[in-house]
């Protein structure tokens, strides 16, 4: 089973370490021999400084951009649009205005022993523990092994560090420190067995991490005022905390006393909470487990060695990911989850919503992890009252804007000039509350929850969609993210124009769950009709000459034909207006278009990262090329991916949405189930043959288990967890459908398709006639 990152080296930078997180406190864990260091963070430990920042009323130029544009003036659209609603930062020349992640400090562990041998660290994956050990000589003893475990405790909500050697004593030091920043006042102490550090940033946050020793045998020998050691300890438990005020209050970082001899019931406490939360799925591709490192295993991918089971391993990994910058968290994931090790990171660090944040999120629902998009939902509902006055403020509208980047502050400010000129994040987001709901038919959620959202963002839409001298419905101005074409000046990254596909794609699909949700709840008649007639009149996308989905509404020469974002491909996937059964035309110029960008990429070996290639192989995946999405995935793995598997953006920044997007493109391999029609097995790639995977969601509040062998599904069973209709792909008549005790299922076959109906509590067995 892949479930096991590990290799023989400690970590020879940040970059290389092993995460371990809760949502609320992370740590990377380097597993240094001598002197270990655990880089510490903590959700909310942002700069500050702008945290009240604020928009400023620019709604009256919005009528001279629009004028521009409509006239097919883009060069002066977009100099104009800039102007009115390009905020700081970015071409400005001005900084911007939203606050970096912060390191809250490093802890360090000093060990006296001699030369070792025998060196591992590792990250299971089935009890998020990492752990190193080493056989060694002891100061004044015989040789031992020492091993060390670490964890963030799930129902504790610290992070633990376990130190232990046989029984042999330990003898060492413990610190707590921090890069140095100018703008932070540190202070640190030690008292008793109690290790703190203060940061003060001047006009920001203040925080405070605790850190508690506790010893089994042996004793506390204080160094200074920094640093406590110990001596002759036959077990060493340190127990972490970190707080963080920025409203004021103290940050009182609690640590509870405890005993060295509990670690075995504390790390039972942590497994049972861990494997209900996030032991959902395992896939197995029934290829030998590899004995090599992880490291040399993508060394040999990068060789052009085949190793199937690095796709499952970055499925699980995914998946811990994802719950590790979660669990028990009240924020979302930023561009590295909930690790940091910076004081001024690339991009702030930040949360940014035209793709990023997006993508941290895609394999929650699908992977089991439903829970998961708590800290995205409760952070978004944060926004709302600034969302509305920047809305407002910006462009005159009622409803809600959300900005291209941010920070948790619930500030909607532009703060990326060249790049901001943007609405479509807040409908973006208001997928994943539609998404939710389709998989967990939670009509509280629906009520709630979600569609205030959706009808916050229609209300936008509904006065910023301008209608235009045939009378269709345009996005003005709108972008493709983060896109440009010839004939704007090239000092500006983004083009501005009269609806994007994207933009398109995004009003559409809002505008239509806002009239589903509506009809569902009983609720808004008349603005659902408005809603619909809104559709009616909505631009249409077109595709261009040469075969391919259309980008912009207009012919253009591309100035970066292998471009990194597909945005125009949006409604392809994570949408699901365009399919091969509803838009035919439309599937097969997305699949022109997805190839045209990638041999353009290719021809000039640039353009790609690592997220990117994990959106074109959801891409493939929707396309039904399992083939081609492995490959592209390969590439995601040899190309941006440190040797413990984070992956990179270039030249070598951590981004964790390509390892969330990355997961998300193996599930989709597996099982689809948008529009609401469930495919088993839709782009499953000749290089797996046999395999199985175990707990899979699909919309409609199933699970799914499938079995394969020759590149055929043997058998699946389906799990309802809600009364609910199923529409199963079956175009060779050929699915056998049982209840758990055998009886026979006679469902309705529409062409390709077979309904029936499922219960709460219900099994139903799958299976594949081979007679036909």
């Amino acid at each position: 089973m892949e479930t096991r990152i590990w290799l023989a080296q400690p970590a020879a930078d940040w970059l290389e370490g092993l995460p371990i997180g809760n949502g609320r406190l992370a740590a990377m864990v380097l597993g240094g021999i001598k002197r270990e260091r655990l880089a510490l963070n903590h959700e909310w430990l942002w700069r500050g400084t702008h945290r009240d920042r604020d928009v400023e009323d620019r709604a009256h130029l919005l009528p001279a951009v629009r004028e521009a544009l409509l006239a097919g003036d883009y060069d002066e659209g977009t100099r104009l649009g800039n102007e009115a609603f390009g905020g700081d930062g970015g071409i400005s020349g001005r900084p911007n205005r939203v606050d970096p992640y912060q390191t809250a400090g490093d802890l360090y562990v000093e060990l006296a022993h001699g030369a070792t041998s025998g060196y591992e660290r590792a990250l299971d994956l089935d009890t998020g523990i990492a752990s190193v050990s080493y056989h060694t000589s002891l100061l004044g003893g015989p040789g031992a092994t020492v091993r060390r475990s670490a964890m963030a405790h799930l129902t504790r909500d610290l992070l633990l560090l376990h130190i232990e050697a046989g029984g042999a004593p330990l003898t060492g030091a413990v610190s707590l420190d921090r890069l140095f920043d100018p703008s932070c006042v540190v202070q640190r102490r030690v008292e008793g067995d109690l290790l703190t550090l203060r940061g003060d940033i001047a006009g920001g946050v203040s925080f405070t991490v605790s850190a508690r020793l506790c010893l089994t045998g042996g004793r506390l020998c204080p160094v200074d005022g920094s640093k406590l050691g110990f001596a002759d300890a036959t077990g060493v438990l340190v127990a972490i905390n970190i707080a963080v005020a920025w409203d004021g209050g103290e940050p009182v970082a609690e640590v509870p006393e405890l005993t060295a001899e509990a670690w075995p019931a504390l790390r039972d406490e942590h497994l049972g909470a861990y494997r209900e939360q996030a032991g959902g799925v395992r896939l197995t591709l029934n290829q030998p487990a590899s004995a090599l490192p992880t490291d040399q295993r993508l060394l040999g991918a990068r060789a052009g060695r085949a190793d199937l089971g690095l796709a499952a391993l970055y499925l699980h990994y995914g998946r811990y990911l994802l719950h590790a910058s979660s669990a028990l968290g009240e924020l979302p994931a930023n561009l590295q989850g909930k690790w940091c090790e910076d004081l001024n990171p690339a991009w702030e660090c930040d949360l940014h919503q035209d793709i990023n944040l997006q993508m941290c999120y895609w394999l929650a629902e699908a992977g089991d992890l439903s829970e998961a998009t708590e800290a995205l939902f409760r952070y978004l509902e944060r926004a709302l009252p600034h969302a509305r006055e920047a809305a407002a403020k910006l462009y005159g509208c009622r409803g809600i804007w959300l900005p291209i980047q941010t920070d948790p502050w619930g500030r909607s400010t532009p703060e990326s000039a060249g790049w901001a000129v943007w609405v479509g994040a807040a409908a973006w987001l208001a997928q994943h509350f539609w998404t939710h709901w389709e998989y967990t038919l939670d009509r509280t959620f629906l009520r709630e929850r979600a569609y205030p959202w959706l009808r916050e963002v229609a209300a936008f839409y509904e006065d910023y969609l301008v209608t235009d001298e045939d009378g269709s419905l345009q996005v003005v101005p709108s972008q493709s993210p983060e896109n440009t074409f010839e004939g704007v000046d090239p000092r500006y990254p983004v083009a501005l124009c009269v609806s994007a596909t994207m933009d398109l794609a995004l009003a559409d699909e809002l505008l239509t769950h806002c009239v589903q949700a509506s009809a569902l709840l009983g609720v808004d008649a008349d603005r659902r009709r408005h809603w619909q007639s809104m559709l009616a009149a909505l631009a249409q996308p077109g595709i261009d000459l040469d075969g391919r989905l259309a980008e912009w509404d207009h012919d253009v020469v591309e100035r970066e034909p292998g471009h990194r974002h597909i945005s125009h491909l949006y409604a392809l996937f994570p949408g699901d207006q365009i399919t091969p059964d509803s838009t035919p035309e439309l599937f097969a110029a997305a699949r022109a278009s997805l190839d045209a960008r990638i041999a353009a990429q290719d021809a000039q070996r640039s353009g790609d990262t690592g997220w990117s290639l994990a959106w074109y192989a959801c891409c493939y995946a929707r396309l039904g090329d399992g083939d081609k999405a492995l490959e592209v995935l390969t590439k995601l793995f040899v190309k941006y991916t440190t040797g413990s598997l984070l992956d990179l953006h270039p030249p070598r920044i951590f981004q964790i949405d390509g390892n969330l997007g990355g997961a998300m493109a193996i599930a989709e391999m597996l099982l689809q189930s948008h529009g609401g029609r469930l495919r088993l097995l839709p782009a499953l790639p000749t290089a797996w043959p046999e395999g199985q995977v175990r707990g899979l969601r699909a919309r409609g509040g199933l699970s799914v288990d499938l079995l394969w062998r020759a590149g055929q599904l043997l058998r699946a069973t389906l799990v309802a967890h809600r009364d609910t209709e199923v529409m199963l792909h079956d175009p060779d008549g050929r699915l056998l459908l049982a209840t758990a005790d055998r009886s026979q299922i006679w469902p309705k076959r529409e062409g390709a398709w077979v309904r029936f109906d499922v219960v709460p509590g219900g099994i139903y067995r799958v299976t594949v006639d081979s007679s036909r």
